[in-house]
C-alpha cells in the first residue's frame, strides 16, 4: 500500500491516485520516531557500549535483510559482510552470535521499490493531431514469476496493469497533453513482500476525452490524422489508447538502478513504441532496530559511516601503510545498503560523510584530501531550508570545529609537517585547500557569518606559531649551567636553528601559503624571529660586559657571524616598512673586537711555531721547492684573510683600523716565521756531519722564505685594499693610507728580501769555501799529474753543487747565489808572480764560468777541451819539463750579473706560490 507524502490528488473513476513525490520538491524519507529528545554529540568518534551494541544491531539488520543484485565492485555474500562487520566492532564470537540471533527475531522490515518516472521519448501520436495525452499506471505485481524468453513471457506482458493489478495498488501520473516526450518525474513507494517472485508493471496510456467533430476537425494537420479521426470513431466514447508497457522481474534490479527502457507493444502493430526513463530504489519502511525508531537516519548513517572509517585507518596503520581515503569493498556495500534502505538522500549522504570525516580528521590520520568531496557536494545541493535546525547547528559547529583545528596544524606546520617526511608539503597544502573550499562554502557563509577572512586567520595563526616556535626552541637550548659561555653556545644554536627554518621558509613553505591564500609567510616570519632575537642578543651582550675573555670572545665571534648572516636573509632597505631590530646590530660587539683581532694572532702564531717546529725542511717536490711550513703558512694568512672577510665591520673608519691591525699582525708573523726556520735549521744541521746537507736545508730555508714574500705580496688582493679605500676615502686621506698599510707591507716585504739575501750570501759564502778547498789541494800536485786531472775534483764539485742549487733553488735565488759567489772570483784566482800553468788553467776556467761538461766519468781530453787548452806532445823519450799553457783571452770572460749561458743544467722556472 502506498504512503502518502504530498497532498491528496482528485481520483478519477475507479482508480486510486498514487501518491506522488516530485522530485524537484522531494523530502527526505524518514520513519515516524517519537518526540525528539535532546542529543548529545560524543565529543570524538568513540561510542559507549550501548550506542556500540546498538549500532551493531543496525548494521547486521542492514545485512540480513539487503535487496537487490549487488553493484558492480560490492561483496555480494552476506556471510563475508558479516565476519567485516565483526572485527570492524570488535566483536568477541559469542557476542556476535547472539547478537546475530537477537536481530534475526526482530521483525522484517517493510520491503519498498521507490520508483520514478522520469520521462518518456518517441511514444505514439494517437490523437487527431498526431500527439497523445500520455500517462503512466504502475504497480507491483505479487506471486506471479515472470520467466525470461517464453511465451508466457510474452503473454504476460501483453497484460495490461488494470488487468493484473488490483485496484488499490494501481498508481497513476499525471497526464501531459500533446507531447511525444512527456516529462513527469514523479516518484511513488511501492511495497512489496517477496522480491522473488514479484515484478514492476508500467502500462503507459494515451487519454482520450470527448471533443465534438468541429474540435477534432480544426487540429487536422495531414491524412493520418483524417485516419485516426475515423479510428477513433468506431471506438467507445472515452476509452484511452495503449502506447505500451514495462515489465521488470524486481530479482534482476539493483538497490538502485536508473535507465531508459523500451516500451514493449500490446500488439505487432508499431512495434517501436520509444522509451521510457525509470529510476528504482530498494528501501525500508519500519525497520524493527532501536536505532532506526529512535534516531534520525542520516544521524545512525554517520555514527556507522564514523566506525567503518576509523576502523579502516586503524588497519592501514597498523600495516604501517596510510589510508588514502577509499573504503574497502566490504565497508562500501554495508554503507551503500543502509543509505539506501533508509532512503538517505544524496545530499544527507554527503551531509553524513562530511560530519563523520571531519570529526575523525582532528583525530586520526589520514589525508585531508578526503574532505574535498563532501564539500563539493554539499555545496552543489545547499538548500538551506532542507534541513532542520538541530542539523544546521550541527552542520555550523563542524565548520568551527574544522577551522579551529585547521588553524591549529597551521600555528604548529613546522611540527606537525617536518620536511624530513616527503609528503608533507603535499599535506599542507591539501590542508590549506579543504579550508579555502569550506569557507567559501554557501552554507559556511550563512551558518558562520561572523567568521574572519580566512587570510587573516591564517597570517594570525603563523605569526603566533611562529612565536610559540622560537620560545620553545629557546627552551630546548637552554644550558644546565647557567655561565656566559654556556649561555652564548645556547644563543648561537638558536640563531642558527632559526636561520635554517627561514631558509625552509624560503624554499619550501612560502611558496605554498602564497600559493594557496597569497600570504608571504617569509617576510611575516622574519620579522618576528629577527625582533626577538635582537632582544636576546642584547641581553646576553650586556650580561657579557667588559670583560670578554677567549672563550667568551670567540663564542661572541660566532653569534656575530650568525647574525649577519641572518639580517642578510631580511628584505632588502628599500623594500622594508620600517627599521628592523637588528639594524646596527655590529655595534653590539664592539667591546669583544680587541679580544677577536689577538685570538687570531694568537691562533696563527700558534699554527706558526707548530709547522716550523715539525718541518724537516726537506722539498715538497720536483716542481715545488720549498717545505712543509711554507704550505702551512699560507693556509695560516689564508685563514687571517677569510677571518677578515668574514668580519667584514660596516662602518668604514672602523674596518680601516681593523685592516690595519690585520695587516700588521700578517707582517709581524712573517719576519716571526723567518727567525723560527733558521733557528729549525741550525738546529737540523747542528747534528750533521755532512756539511752538505746543511747547505741543502739552507737552501730550502731560502725557497720559504721568497715563497712567504710571494704570499705576502697577495695581501692587498686578499683583504681588498681597493673597496676599503674607497669605502674610507672620505674620512681616511690618501697620506694616512699610504703612511699605514702600505708602509707596512713593503717593510715586511723589505725585512723578507734582507732575509733571503743573507741565506743566499750564506749559501756562496759555503761555495767559496769549497771552491778555495780544492784550490789550495791543487798547491802541492806534483808538476808529473797534467793539469787536465789535477782540476778535476774541483770541477766535479762544482758540477754537484751547482746543480742541486739549480735543481733545489727557484731561478731568483739561484741566480742571487751565482752573482754573489762570483763576487769572490778575483779573491780566488788572483795571479801570482811564478803562476804555474795548473793556477792559470784554474783561473781561466773560472772567469768563463763554465761548470764541466763531463761527469765523473770525463776524460782529460774532455776537461781540457772545455777548458779550451790542448795538452803539450808527448815524446818516446824522458818526459821534459812542460812549457806553461797560455792563459784565456780576455774575450772568454763573461759579465758577472748572470750565471753561465753554457750551463748544460737549465735553471728550473720560479716556484708557483700555494694558493690559500
Amino acid at each position: 500500500m502506498a504512503t502518502l507524502f504530498s497532498r491528496p490528488q482528485r481520483r478519477p473513476p475507479l482508480l486510486r491516485q498514487a501518491i506522488k513525490i516530485r522530485r524537484r520538491g522531494v523530502r527526505d524519507l524518514q520513519d515516524p520516531r517519537p518526540p525528539r529528545a535532546q542529543e548529545i554529540e560524543p565529543s570524538s568518534h568513540h561510542l559507549s557500549p550501548e550506542e556500540r551494541a546498538l549500532l551493531y544491531e543496525e548494521a547486521l539488520y542492514t545485512v540480513l535483510y539487503r535487496l537487490g543484485q549487488p553493484e558492480p565492485n560490492h561483496v555480494g555474500e552476506s556471510s563475508e559482510l558479516l565476519r567485516y562487520l565483526q572485527e570492524a566492532f570488535r566483536m568477541e564470537p559469542e557476542e556476535h552470535q547472539q547478537m546475530l540471533k537477537s536481530v534475526q527475531q526482530l521483525e522484517k522490515p517493510v520491503f519498498c521499490l521507490k520508483a520514478t518516472v522520469k520521462q518518456a521519448k518517441g511514444i505514439l501520436g494517437k490523437d487527431v493531431s498526431g500527439f497523445s495525452d500520455p500517462y503512466c499506471l504502475l504497480g507491483i505485481e505479487q506471486g506471479m514469476t515472470v520467466s525470461g524468453g517464453s511465451p508466457g513471457l510474452r503473454r504476460r506482458q501483453k497484460a495490461v496493469v488494470r488487468h493484473t493489478i488490483p485496484e488499490e495498488q494501481t498508481h497513476r501520473t499525471q497526464v501531459i497533453t500533446q507531447t511525444l516526450n512527456p516529462v513527469w518525474d514523479e516518484t511513488f513507494i511501492l511495497e512489496f513482500e517477496d522480491i522473488s517472485n514479484a515484478s514492476f508493471h508500467l502500462d503507459m496510456w494515451d487519454m482520450d476525452t470527448v471533443e465534438s467533430v468541429r474540435q477534432k476537425l480544426g487540429e487536422l494537420t495531414d491524412l493520418h490524422g483524417l485516419r485516426r479521426m475515423f479510428k477513433e470513431a468506431r471506438k467507445d466514447k472515452g476509452q484511452d489508447d495503449f502506447l505500451g508497457n514495462v515489465v521488470l522481474r524486481l530479482q534482476d534490479l539493483r538497490c538502485r538502478e536508473d535507465h531508459w527502457y523500451p516500451l514493449e507493444p500490446c500488439t505487432d502493430t508499431y512495434p517501436d513504441r520509444g522509451q521510457c526513463h525509470l529510476q528504482f530504489q530498494f528501501i525500508h519502511k519500519r525497520r524493527a532496530t532501536k536505532a532506526s525508531r529512535s534516531q534520525p537516519s542520516y544521524t545512525v548513517h554517520l555514527h556507522l559511516l564514523q566506525q567503518l572509517v576509523s576502523h579502516e585507518v586503524t588497519q592501514h596503520q597498523a600495516g604501517s601503510t596510510s589510508w588514502d581515503g577509499s573504503l574497502s569493498s566490504q565497508a562500501a556495500t554495508i554503507l551503500f545498503l543502509h543509505a539506501t534502505q533508509k532512503d538517505l538522500s544524496d545530499f544527507h549522504r554527503s551531509l553524513a560523510q562530511w560530519l563523520a570525516y571531519s570529526r575523525l580528521y582532528q583525530s586520526l590520520e589520514f589525508p585531508s584530501s578526503c574532505l574535498l568531496f563532501p564539500i563539493t557536494s554539499i555545496e552543489y545541493q545547499w538548500i538551506q531550508g532542507r534541513l532542520k535546525a538541530e542539523q544546521l547547528e550541527e552542520l555550523a559547529t563542524s565548520f568551527s570545529s574544522l577551522l579551529a583545528y585547521g588553524l591549529s596544524l597551521i600555528r604548529r606546520f613546522r611540527s606537525v609537517f617536518p620536511l624530513s617526511v616527503p609528503d608533507s608539503p603535499a599535506r599542507l597544502q591539501s590542508l590549506l585547500r579543504v579550508l579555502v573550499q569550506m569557507c567559501k562554502m554557501k552554507a559556511f557563509g550563512e551558518l558562520c557569518p561572523d567568521s574572519a577572512p580566512l587570510p587573516n586567520l591564517v597570517t594570525e595563526a603563523l605569526r603566533a606559531g611562529t612565536v610559540g616556535w622560537f620560545h620553545l626552541k629557546q627552551q630546548h637550548h637552554q644550558p644546565m649551567v647557567q655561565g656566559l659561555l654556556e649561555m652564548g653556545k645556547a644563543l648561537l644554536s638558536l640563531v642558527q636553528d632559526i636561520i635554517g627554518d627561514l631558509h625552509q621558509c624560503q624554499r619550501t613553505w612560502n611558496k605554498i601559503f602564497h600559493n594557496v591564500l597569497k600570504i608571504d609567510l617569509f617576510s611575516m616570519a622574519f620579522l618576528e624571529l629577527q625582533w626577538l632575537v635582537a632582544k636576546r642578543v642584547q641581553d646576553h651582550i650586556r650580561a657579557v660586559g667588559g670583560s670578554v675573555t677567549p672563550e667568551v670572545g670567540e663564542s661572541l665571534f660566532q653569534l656575530y657571524l650568525s647574525l649577519k648572516e641572518l639580517y642578510q636573509l631580511g628584505p632588502l632597505p628599500s623594500e622594508r616598512d620600517g627599521v628592523l631590530a637588528l639594524e646596527g646590530f655590529h655595534r653590539w660587539f664592539q667591546p669583544a673586537i680587541p679580544s677577536w683581532l689577538q685570538k687570531t694572532y694568537s691562533v696563527a702564531l700558534a699554527r706558526v711555531q707548530r709547522a716550523v717546529q715539525m718541518d724537516q725542511l726537506v722539498p715538497l717536490g720536483e716542481l715545488t721547492k720549498h717545505s712543509t711550513s711554507a704550505v702551512d703558512l699560507s693556509t695560516c694568512f689564508a685563514q687571517i684573510s677569510h677571518t677578515a672577510k668574514q668580519l667584514d665591520w660596516p662602518d668604514p673608519e672602523e674596518a680601516f683600523m681593523i685592516t690595519v691591525k690585520f695587516v700588521e699582525d700578517t707582517c709581524r708573523l712573517a719576519l716571526v716565521y723567518c727567525s723560527l726556520i733558521k733557528a729549525r735549521a741550525r738546529e737540523l744541521s747542528a747534528g750533521q756531519k755532512d756539511q752538505g746537507q746543511a747547505a741543502n736545508m739552507l737552501c730550502v730555508v731560502v725557497n720559504d722564505m721568497e715563497q712567504l714574500r710571494l704570499v705576502i705580496g697577495k695581501l692587498p688582493t686578499q683583504l681588498a685594499w681597493e673597496a676599503l679605500e674607497q669605502r674610507v676615502g672620505a674620512v681616511v686621506e690618501q697620506e694616512q693610507l699610504q703612511n699605514t698599510l702600505h708602509a707596512q707591507l713593503q717593510g715586511a716585504l723589505a725585512g723578507l728580501g734582507h732575509e733571503i739575501r743573507t741565506g743566499v750570501r750564506t749559501l756562496a759564502e759555503q761555495l767559496e769555501a769549497g771552491i778555495a778547498k780544492h784550490i789550495q789541494k791543487l798547491v802541492g800536485i806534483r808538476e808529473s799529474v797534467l793539469p787536465e786531472d789535477a782540476i778535476l775534483p774541483l770541477m766535479k764539485f762544482l758540477e754537484v753543487k751547482l746543480c742541486y742549487m739549480n735543481t733545489n733553488l727557484v731561478q731568483e735565488n739561484f741566480s742571487r747565489t751565482w752573482r754573489s759567489a762570483s763576487t769572490q772570483r778575483d779573491v780566488a784566482c788572483r795571479p801570482r808572480p811564478c803562476t804555474p800553468p795548473l793556477f792559470r788553467l784554474c783561473r781561466g776556467t773560472w772567469s768563463c764560468r763554465r761548470p764541466p761538461v763531463g761527469t765523473s766519468s770525463t776524460s782529460t781530453s774532455a776537461a781540457a777541451s772545455s777548458s779550451r787548452l790542448q795538452p803539450p806532445p808527448r815524446s818516446s823519450g824522458p818526459s821534459p819539463s812542460r812549457p806553461p799553457t797560455a792563459p784565456p783571452s780576455r774575450s772568454c770572460v763573461w759579465s758577472c750579473s748572470a750565471p753561465p749561458t753554457c750551463c748544460p743544467w737549465t735553471p728550473m722556472a720560479p716556484a708557483t706560490p700555494l694558493s690559500s
